[in-house]
């Protein structure tokens, strides 16, 4: 499957002239030199109706980005890791209700941060197990060390947990490690973004009895022809792999990254199953065209439609939105209106966050700014693609709903 456009955007409702405008504005954010490079995907019932890509992958070595190139989609491999869950689910594995400590024992006696310093913690014991559910929608308790907000994250970070697990740990050693560390708030009663992917990654392997990468291979990439997503690059493709930048303080110009940049192109001791893919436009395109059609994509079924239709309502507490949760560390981002299924945001009210969408429309991003969307009412997909880290440099998310939406005329 290309991510060449198929089709004329006149014919499925949108404006050619008012598409273009998407180049020219993130085209702006390349030229002052703010983004290196960038690539972006938009379709609508199944034909893409926008393409593009512009700048480099990487300055220094003045290569363009191209069609082909490697990004490093980070968070964006929750949602991967997701589906692998649900489709054991599917099998009757496991029910959402269950405890995880059913197949992962370290997690049966989990304490909760109550008080206190990280010199001096005081926690008390869980009075409710982490669940399957807990995982899948950030309700667990459990956080990201990189977070830097609060005690909890300042106790992973000595421990070891801070963009990465500690050196060594497979995923079965990290998961063991987070088991020994108190949790933010009592499984299910808060929203809190963290390591929870990883460690459903982690079920998916005891349960399925396979490595997190064999299952992901064997049971999603390979059937839905995601050939290039992977977690590591090899040196024969190093050359495809964009850079990663971070904007310089002073200036807010696109900086190397080459320490956090280099990781990608060494095979993983642990299979992050909640941040380590390395993929393609091409690749993730054919992922989200398998959600947007209920689960499967040119004959190959991963999940039935009604299973995509429950990951994809709200799941919080109370049918609360995020906001309501006041999750620590998304100060800058409008969460109102916005809930949290079985891996994926969910728009309730396109309204608070003052940003065109339909109530329905699922999502999530990257570290280093990537993002997806799917619009189950409008039959649109977008996808972008660049490497500047931290997410939260630029508002290019909203900004690309803000362009595809306004170049929707019918």
């Amino acid at each position: 499957m290309s991510v060449a456009r198929s089709t004329d955007p006149d014919l499925i409702g949108f404006d050619p002239a008012r598409l273009a405008r998407i180049d020219e504005h993130f085209g702006r954010y390349v030229d002052d030199g703010r983004l290196a490079g960038w690539q972006v995907v938009v379709t609508r019932r199944g034909e893409i109706a926008h393409s593009s890509t512009y700048g480099m992958r990487d300055v220094e070595a003045g290569a363009p980005v191209e069609r082909d190139t490697l990004w490093r989609i980070y968070s964006m491999t929750k949602p991967i890791t997701s589906v692998a869950a649900m489709m054991l689910w599917e099998e009757g594995r496991f029910e959402l209700n269950d405890p995880i400590s059913r197949w992962l024992p370290e997690f049966a006696d989990v304490r909760v941060f109550d008080k206190g310093s990280a010199l001096k913690p005081y926690t008390v014991p869980a009075v409710e197990p982490i669940r399957v559910w807990h995982l899948l929608t950030h309700t667990s308790g459990l956080t990201y060390g990189f977070a830097q907000t609060s005690v909890v994250d300042a106790l992973y970070r000595a421990a070891g947990y801070d963009l990465g697990v500690p050196p060594g740990l497979d995923l079965a050693g990290a998961c063991a490690g987070m088991a020994r560390l108190p949790l933010m708030f009592q499984p299910g009663t808060g929203w809190n973004y963290g390591v929870s992917t990883d460690v459903l990654g982690r079920l998916v392997e005891v349960v399925s009895g396979q490595t997190l990468d064999s299952f992901f291979t064997e049971r999603i990439l390979a059937p839905l022809g995601m050939t290039d997503t992977r977690w590591w690059v090899e040196e024969h493709d190093a050359k495809r792999l964009a850079a990663l930048y971070t904007p310089h303080p002073g200036t807010g110009q696109a900086v190397r990254a080459d320490r956090m940049g280099a990781f990608a192109l060494t095979r993983p001791d642990c299979l992050s199953g909640g941040g380590g893919l390395v993929s393609t436009a091409a690749d993730y395109h054919r992922f989200t065209q398998m959600l947007l059609r209920g689960g499967e994509l040119a004959g190959v079924r991963l999940l039935a439609p009604r299973t995509v239709r429950y990951m994809t309502r709200n799941h919080l507490p109370g049918g609360g939105d995020l906001a309501s949760f006041e999750p620590e560390g998304f100060a800058e981002t409008v969460l109102d209106g916005i809930g949290f299924g079985l891996g994926f945001a969910v728009v309730q009210d396109p309204v608070p966050a003052r940003v065109p969408s339909s109530v329905g429309e699922y999502y999530w991003g990257g570290l280093a700014s990537t993002a997806f969307w799917v619009d189950p009412v409008e039959e649109i997909t977008a996808l972008l693609f660049t490497q500047l880290m931290p997410s939260s440099t630029y508002p290019l998310r909203s900004q690309l709903r803000q362009l595809v939406y306004s170049a929707l005329i019918d």
